[in-house]
C-alpha cells in the first residue's frame, strides 16, 4: 500500500527532525561519503580525503524515529520480528541501512551518500587515481564489448568507478541500449537509450535479470552482484549480450573470480569456472589507500583451461595494445 501524497512531506519533516540539523547538512555536503550511527549513540562521518571522524551523538529515541520513518516511506515494517531496513533514504536517495534490537543492543544505521557529481575517466587520470595505460585498456574494452567486473572492498569506490565507465560507454557507443539493475539507485547514466530496474521486497535480482532479457539490451549493467543471481548474469552475458559491467565485493582480481564461484555455487551444484571464464573478459580492482582511492590490478580473462583461469595482467595488456 502506497503512502498518501499528503503524508509524505510530514514523514520527511519528521525524519529531518530526528536526524537533526548537523546530519541534514552533512547529507548535502559533497565531501561526505558515509554517515554512521553506532548502537552506543556515537556518530561518525567519513569525508573524502579526511577519513572517518567522530561528529557527536544521537539520542536512542531519535534513531528509532529515523529508522521508523525510512521504513514507512519504503512501505515496509520494522520491529522485533523484522529489525532490518534497507533502501533509499527519502532525503536525496542515499543508501540507508538501519538496524534495531534484538540484532543490535540499540538502534544504529549507516547512510552511504550518493555522489553529487559524475566523475569521468579523465578525472581519475587528473587525480592520479588511474594511469593513462589503465584508462586506455578500459576504453578499448568498451569498444571491443568486453564484459567488465569492477571489484573492491567496502567504500573503495566501486560505484563511482562504474559511473565513470558507464559514462564512457554512453560517449563511445551512444546508440547502445543499456539496461541497469540495482538494489539501490546509485548508477548515473547519461545514455539516451537506457532502462533502470530496481529490486524490491518481492522482486529479486535474479528475477530482474530474467526480465532484462526481454527488454532488448545491448549492454547489461548490474550495480552489485551479491548472490546466486551471479549465475543468471553470467549466462546473460554469454548469450548475445556482451559489453556489460558489474561490481562485486572483492579485494583483488583473483579473489573476484573466487567470489563469483562462491555466489554461483548458491544456485548450482555444477562447476561453473568455464562459464565464468567465458563470460568475464576484464576485471578491474579499486582500492582505498591512505592517499585516496586508486585503481589497482586490471586483469584480462581468456577463459578457464586445464583447471585454471588464463589471465593476462595490466602490463602485458598495455604492451599488447
Amino acid at each position: 500500500m502506497s503512502i498518501p501524497t499528503l503524508a509524505l512531506p510530514r514523514l520527511i519533516r519528521k525524519l529531518e527532525d530526528a536526524l537533526g540539523e548537523e546530519l541534514c547538512l552533512a547529507l548535502n555536503d559533497p565531501s561526505v561519503v558515509e554517515i554512521m550511527l553506532n548502537p552506543d549513540g556515537n556518530l561518525f562521518v567519513e569525508r573524502l580525503g579526511r577519513g572517518i571522524a567522530h561528529t557527536g551523538q544521537m539520542d536512542k529515541r531519535a534513531a528509532e524515529v529515523a529508522i521508523g520513518c525510512v521504513a514507512h516511506v519504503l512501505n515496509t515494517e520494522v520491529g522485533d520480528r523484522k529489525p532490518i531496513v534497507s533502501g533509499e533514504l527519502p532525503l536525496g536517495g542515499h543508501r540507508f541501512e538501519g538496524l534495531l534490537p534484538p540484532i543490535v543492543p540499540a538502534p544504529c544505521f549507516s547512510i552511504r551518500r550518493r555522489a553529487s557529481q559524475r566523475i569521468r575517466l579523465e578525472d581519475y587520470l587528473t587525480s592520479s587515481a588511474m594511469t593513462a595505460g589503465q584508462a586506455l585498456i578500459i576504453r578499448q574494452a568498451i569498444d571491443r564489448r568486453w564484459n567488465m567486473v569492477i571489484c573492491g572492498g567496502t567504500g573503495s569506490g566501486k560505484t563511482t568507478l562504474t559511473n565513470a565507465v558507464v559514462a564512457a560507454i554512453a560517449e563511445q557507443t551512444p546508440n547502445d541500449r543499456l539496461v541497469i539493475l540495482e538494489d539501490t539507485v546509485e548508477i548515473q547514466c547519461a545514455a539516451s537509450n537506457a532502462v533502470a530496474l530496481r529490486t524490491s521486497d518481492r522482486v529479486d535480482m535474479a528475477q530482474l535479470l530474467k526480465c532484462t532479457m526481454r527488454l532488448r539490451p545491448d549492454r547489461i549493467i548490474v550495480g552489485e552482484v551479491r548472490d546466486g543471481a551471479a549465475l543468471t548474469l553470467l549466462k546473460a552475458w554469454n548469450t548475445g549480450h556482451p559489453g556489460g559491467v558489474a561490481t562485486i565485493h572483492s579485494n583483488t582480481a583473483q579473489s573476484a573470480l573466487r567470489r563469483l564461484e562462491q555466489l554461483t555455487a548458491e544456485v548450482s551444484t555444477q562447476p561453473v569456472q568455464a562459464v565464468i571464464g567465458e563470460a568475464v573478459d576484464l576485471i578491474i580492482s579499486i582500492d582505498r589507500t591512505p592517499k585516496g582511492r586508486r585503481v589497482g590490478d586490471i586483469v584480462r580473462v581468456h577463459g578457464f583451461i586445464g583447471g585454471e583461469y588464463q589471465l593476462e595482467t595490466h602490463g602485458d595488456l598495455q604492451h599488447a595494445a
